[in-house]
């Protein structure tokens, strides 16, 4: 109160907290200042020299070349011309807007001008470049039926019909520079067709995109050891395959982006569109065509994104072993002393489980190559089963599920977007694509030094091998061309006892060559780099499925555990019958009496009669390999015969 008793009155001062109105005259304005443009680059240049010359060519002539590049790999061959070509989505340009930054038709020969013959060469091609997780987002949710955020951020879709790969639709041109290399006939994964077949799908393809107002296109790399790395192109109509190839390559840097140039090999997804079934070869709506001397891959009539990871599998396949180096269907970890292991198995084996190691360094978990500089990682994501998923389980992955990641028809909660990972309602074969970087302990970048351990995983349902043992090259040979492992009742309708299946190389599915061939460089490069070889078996003991009981997979952890520390190389060693495996007497955390599995069974008969039973299938399925010589005289292929079970 004042002295003279009225109220004194606080004045507050009213600050003005208005701004100046914004520099825009119209909404789409507005919206413009919302974007900003990429900084530039700032990675340093690898070579130095090449300053002199890209110092002279400005944004806009780079970006020429890009799109004249691009236009170039969307050509009519038959035309000999490429679409108009033009950067951005078709659906944000005024309809009355000429495009400023566009390319017209890139012809192949020095000739006149070909006269347009079609109505897609009148129109522009829109073309989605190398588009953010962001963008690729806002472009299947906008156009993609079936597209939407799951609750933990990632991107949930649908491959269509098709929700597994289909190797009797895949096919690889047969000609005079790769008849003799590749592997063909019983067995082989590799169905030939001829060039002019392939010419005829590859224009049918890029009819079909040049038809399109607009395509992604996505510039990337495979191999993290830059010696020997592969720049490919992936063309695609969907926002879903974009971002699974984004996430599963290895991404570039912007300053990579502009001095990328010719891709060494370009993939077509044309999924949405069928193949001709009248046309030769074809035996369904669905083709997946290889064509190595043109360093193309064309995909009719499927959606299944893992054509295209599988499709550049078998490519490296292909083009890595004619570099002396060895591409590997494998899962890979490192320890902190830079010991670093290889896993291989076919599905249910635990390779996953066993390569993913919280106290270890994942450098990929299924495809690698392995040079004379080491191991290196071919992809730049992770490609995980999700049937069944829980964060308890396999937290790796479970984390891994977030924004950037995409999920394959997996079902989820209409309203909440929590997904079910129990619901088999659109397939089994539930899928989780994701970048490396989000598996915490990853290795970046994804290399490492030579192998010190090889390690073959088998689940095997009879109940007769034994949980680890040692193998000699021969042996190593030998189980690597089966690639063994069992099914189990209930795995595959009408499965009523185990049944074995054999895979070469773990892999044969994607390989190129006779397995032999890789089998031999695996052998030399172990031999060179003192690397061990270990066969694991995590399925059955005491009895076969349905009798004994599972291998405890804590028991298998310790074996594992073992195999990295290098204990069990000093272990006491007792050699089998028929297969001739030598097995440790003792593993610290395991039980003695579960290492040689005759102990646990209570029919000793019942024992041998079924060892013997699997050796005789192991041998059936050796007869295909039997006529193959490895060198120049058959010495080796000998040694591997003589490695398998004896009778």
């Amino acid at each position: 109160m004042a002295a003279n008793g009225n109220a004194s009155v606080k004045v507050e001062v009213c600050h003005d907290d208005s701004a100046p109105p914004v520099k825009a005259q119209t909404i789409d304005q507005l919206h413009s200042l919302q974007k900003k443009k990429p900084s530039a680059p700032t990675t340093p240049r690898k070579q130095q020299g090449a300053d002199l010359f890209t110092a002279a060519i400005s944004d806009q002539e780079r970006q020429q070349q890009q799109l004249q590049s691009i236009s170039a790999s969307l050509a009519s061959l038959t035309r000999e011309t490429g679409p108009k070509v033009v950067k951005g989505d078709p659906s944000a340009r005024k309809s009355a807007e000429a495009p400023k930054a566009q390319i017209t038709h890139h012809h192949h020969h020095l000739t006149a001008p070909v006269v347009p013959i079609s109505d897609s060469a009148l129109k522009f091609t829109h073309i989605l470049y190398n588009l953010s997780p962001s963008e690729l987002y806002e472009q299947a949710i906008k156009y993609e039926h079936g597209s939407f955020i799951s609750s933990s951020g990632a991107l949930a879709t649908l491959s269509g019909a098709k929700t597994g790969r289909s190797p009797r639709d895949k096919r690889v041109v047969r000609d005079g520079s790769n008849e003799d290399d590749l592997w063909w006939g019983k067995g082989s994964p590799n169905i030939e067709m001829d060039e002019h077949t392939f010419m005829v799908n590859r224009e049918r393809a890029v009819d079909y995109l040049n038809s399109l107002d607009k395509v992604y296109v996505n510039d990337q790399f495979l191999n993290w050891d830059p010696e020997h790395q592969i720049k490919v192109r992936i063309v695609s109509a969907r926002a879903y395959h974009s971002l699974f190839m984004h996430n599963m390559c290895i991404r570039p840097t912007e300053e990579e982006l502009e001095n990328f140039g010719t891709p060494d090999f370009t993939i077509y997804n044309a999924g949405q569109f069928p193949c001709n079934r009248y046309t030769h070869y074809m035996t369904s709506s669905t083709s997946i065509d290889l064509n190595l001397a043109r360093r193309e891959m064309v995909i009719l009539g499927t959606q299944y994104a893992g054509e295209m990871k599988k499709g550049l599998f078998s490519v490296m396949h292909y083009l890595m072993p004619k570099r002396g180096i060895l591409s590997l269907h494998s899962g890979c970890n490192m320890g902190k002393g830079g010991d670093v292991a290889l896993f291989f198995g076919l599905s249910g084996t635990g390779k996953t489980t066993l390569s993913t190691d919280q106290n270890r360094y994942l450098i990929g978990d299924d495809e690698h190559c392995w040079s004379d500089n080491g191991v290196s990682n071919i992809e730049g994501g992770c490609y995980a089963k999700c049937i069944d998923l829980s964060g308890e389980k396999e937290p790796e992955i479970w984390n891994a599920i977030k924004f950037g990641t995409v999920l394959e028809n997996v079902v989820f909660d209409e309203h909440t977007r929590e997904v079910d990972y129990t619901d088999k309602s659109v397939t089994e074969n539930t899928r989780a694509a994701y970048p490396i970087e989000y598996i915490p302990n990853a290795k970046i970048p994804c290399v490492g030094p030579h192998p010190k351990n090889v390690i073959l995983l088998s689940c095997d349902a009879f109940g007769v091998l034994p949980p680890v043992s040692k193998l000699n090259l021969a042996q190593t040979m030998y189980h690597f061309i089966s690639g063994y492992t069992a099914l189990v009742a209930g795995t595959v309708e009408g499965v009523k006892e185990p049944t074995a299946t054999f895979s070469a190389c773990f892999g044969a599915a994607f390989i190129m060559l006779h397995p032999t061939k890789y089998a031999a460089m695996l052998a030399e490069k172990m031999q060179k780099h003192g690397a061990t070889a270990w066969l694991v078996n995590t399925g059955w003991s005491g009895g076969s499925y349905g009798s004994g009981n599972r291998i405890k997979l804590a028991y298998t952890r310790k074996i594992i555990d073992a195999i990295h520390s290098g204990s069990l190389l000093e272990a006491t060693y007792t050699k089998t019958g028929v297969f001739g495996l030598e097995i440790p007497t003792a593993v610290e955390g395991v039980p003695s009496e579960i290492l040689d599995p005759i102990n646990l069974w209570a029919d000793k008969q019942a024992y041998k009669d079924t060892l013997l039973k699997l050796a005789g299938l192991f041998r059936n399925n050796f007869d295909g390999f039997t006529n193959y010589n490895i060198g120049k005289d058959s010495t080796l292929t000998e040694e591997i015969l003589a490695a398998g079970p004896v009778f």
